[in-house]
């Protein structure tokens, strides 16, 4: 690491600093509309493309009035763990790698294109972006698979991912550490600290690797039909548990360390029972499968290793109890203990007005699922640090808010029996394995019991199985009721560490001075029958995003805005000289609503709604491996932006140095 771009700096980023200048990565003579629409592809796409330049100027909210008219389910459908340039760096109309909405790009437009790598022998190189192809030729002219669905994990720490960003004196990411992290390495004077071993190389190299349509066609598919995101960022710059509980209360726990200092995190270092959340602590409440029988009391020990806090600021879920949340928490087992930061919230949603609104969260392995002895409940696919929810007493702690809490086959059926409500916000998760019985490509039988999981988590997860459980999930629902009134959100927690070229627009730094908020670009894309046909939005957006949206929809009063939210703020703005400290669907600059997704003339009667039909991607299609036999950007005619460039790809390079060890190129590496 260069000295200016260590972690020493941080401390000089005094926490008097309230956010950073805003990235400059276009130019600033030429503006880009909110939604553009990307060259259609494929002629049914062409056929859904209809004058948008002649979409009617509404204001927001007469749109928003339109918007409730048709929607009245959001479903989330939440991924894991992989930036936006890994997936869409080349996805035409988007802001990629090497062409935006505004044209090509030179490398010299694209923060941390070119980055320094250490080489085995001490010596320093650099790696650029590059494509993970499916075969290369070895040395001894052997065709080898690379399996580019499956790769490993790399460094997606609060600390590490702070330094990937690599923050200037004025606060904006250069974004040009990502493979020095990986390696471990820093650079004084130009010297590296010590020779990497060859894995801790190939993971400097990973991390500067994507993908495009031939190995996730189905996302791209998605994105290709309805609207993509282009700068939606994760919330907290660090791993999966923070930004599941920003999906659900906008922030990782900022609130609760200004209204009670002692529980503060100390250097993102901690064992992960401190505020706000940077770790991936275990939850407080229930036991780490939370088992049908257990009690109200948090477990004497987690087996999977520290737990957190019981965090008491309000999310979603407080503000869906509504009108009823008065005898909601009443029935709370230890109110005493989960309750005390939000009274004021409770008695401000309470006058408000608005009904109760109905709501679950789905999770591989909560409870019993189909592939499951009868009557028994394995639990073998549960991550109970992805599970936002029971990290809140109020939810966990309370019977009846726990009701809420299902498995992942509880949601197939009960979309498929038609169980659910009126209206609704439903999330949605996978984990480790997956109850389909899905096998990864690789046909190495050590790794078909590694690579099976369904969240997209790299490390564990296969790119194609967790593509094809989203497929099954937006099939279940076009093919329900649910469809013609539904917007379905595609989304991920964060990057994994995965290089992103966009700058965060960083606003908040944490106890040590370390930065907080926002950090690198995730995928998201909107699914809807009146969504934005072939549509890139390039609305700043973010978590709190989506929780913007649900507050629009359902007449909330926004988490920012609630008492003891709000005063929690005014001390990080009077203590600490920070002004968004705090949840995001408010108050804060910069943070669009998933809005600009939907088509002004669709939701008008104007246009016909995008069919059923036309999301759904038939089961033969998902069942079948690889999907569109690897050839998914022919599939599609889609062009990715990198075609008929050359691929610089490292000579060593390796998607998984941690399971299949060795180099490729030379003729050693065993697949």
């Amino acid at each position: 690491m260069r000295a200016t771009g260590s972690l020493l700096a941080f401390s000089a980023l005094a926490l008097g600093i309230c956010a950073a200048q805003p990235p400059k990565s276009r130019p600033a003579t030429r503006a880009v509309p909110e939604v553009t629409i990307a060259p259609p592809s494929s002629p049914a796409v062409r056929a859904q493309v209809i004058n948008p330049e002649l979409e009617p100027a509404l204001t927001t909210q007469e749109k928003l009035r339109l918007i409730r008219s048709r929607i009245k389910y959001v479903f989330v459908l939440f991924q894991e763990n992989r930036s936006f340039d890994f997936y869409f760096g080349s996805y035409p109309g988007a802001d990629g790698l090497y062409a935006g909405p505004e044209g090509p790009k030179s490398p010299a437009q694209v923060a941390g294109f070119t980055q320094q790598i250490v080489n085995t022998d001490g010596t320093i190189g650099t790696v650029t972006p590059f494509r993970i192809p499916a075969t290369i030729v070895d040395a001894k002219g052997k065709t080898v698979p690379l399996y580019p669905a499956d790769i490993a994990s790399v460094n997606h720490s609060h600390v590490g991912i702070a330094r990937k960003m690599d923050l200037n004196a004025q606060g904006v990411a250069r974004n040009d550490e990502y493979g020095l992290t990986e390696e471990g390495e820093t650079l004084v004077n130009g010297k590296p600290s010590k020779a990497p071993t060859l894995e801790r190389k190939q993971f400097g190299e990973l991390v500067m690797a994507h993908v495009d349509c031939d190995t996730a066609p189905f996302l791209w598919r998605y994105a290709d039909r309805f609207t993509l995101f282009d700068h939606f960022m994760d919330t907290i710059i660090g791993p999966s548990t923070p930004n599941a509980i920003a999906m659900i209360s906008g922030q990782g726990g900022e609130t609760q360390w200004l209204l009670h200092p002692d529980q503060r995190a100390s250097g993102g270092q901690g064992p992960g029972a401190t505020v706000p959340m940077v770790s991936d602590a275990q939850p407080y409440w229930g036991s780490p499968l939370d088992l049908p029988n257990r009690t109200h009391e948090p477990p004497p020990a987690h087996p999977f290793g520290g737990v957190s806090k019981n965090l008491t600021f309000a999310t979603l879920p407080l503000s869906f109890m509504g009108a009823s949340i008065r005898k909601t928490t009443a029935a709370d087992y230890d109110p005493k203990f989960d309750l005390p930061d939000v009274q004021q919230d409770i008695e401000k949603i309470a006058g408000h007005g608005v009904r109760a609104v109905n709501w679950a969260w789905y999770q591989q392995g909560y409870d019993h699922e189909i592939n499951d002895p009868a009557g028994t409940a394995s639990h073998a696919g549960y991550i109970a640090h992805h599970n936002a929810t029971q990290y809140f007493g109020y939810i966990a702690n309370n019977p009846v808010e726990a009701k809420h809490l299902h498995g992942l086959s509880d949601f197939f059926s009960d979309v498929r029996a038609k169980r659910l409500p009126a209206s609704g916000v439903f999330y949605v998760r996978g984990g480790y394995g997956n109850i389909q019985g899905w096998k990864p490509q690789d046909p190495n039988p050590r790794l078909a019991g590694v690579f099976n999981g369904n969240d997209d988590h790299p490390g564990y997860s296969d790119t194609q199985i967790s593509e094809a459980l989203l497929a099954e999930e937006i099939n279940a629902i076009a093919a329900s009721p649910y469809w013609s009134q539904s917007a379905i959100i595609i989304t991920y927690d964060e990057s994994d560490g995965l290089y992103d070229h966009v700058r965060p627009r960083v606003r908040s730094y944490d106890p040590s001075g370390i930065p907080l908020e926002q950090g690198p670009r995730i995928p998201a894309i909107l699914i809807s029958p009146f969504a934005v046909a072939h549509g890139v939005s390039h609305v700043p957006s973010e978590h709190s995003s989506i929780i913007k949206f649900v507050d629009e929809l359902f007449g909330l009063v926004p988490l920012a805005d609630l008492p003891d939210e709000a005063r929690a703020r005014r001390i990080g703005m009077e203590k600490y000289h920070q002004a968004n400290l705090g949840p995001a669907d408010d108050k804060v600059a910069g943070v669009g609503d998933m809005t600009s997704a939907f088509d002004t003339l669709r939701l008008q009667g104007k246009r016909p709604p995008l069919s059923a039909a036309y999301a759904e991607i038939p089961q033969a299609e998902v069942d079948r491996f690889p999907h569109d036999n690897g050839n998914g950007c022919k599939v599609l005619h889609i062009t990715p932006t990198d075609w008929r460039r050359p691929n610089p790809l490292p000579p060593d390079f390796n998607p998984r140095p941690d399971t299949t060890p060795g180099i490729p190129a030379s003729g050693n590496w065993t697949p």
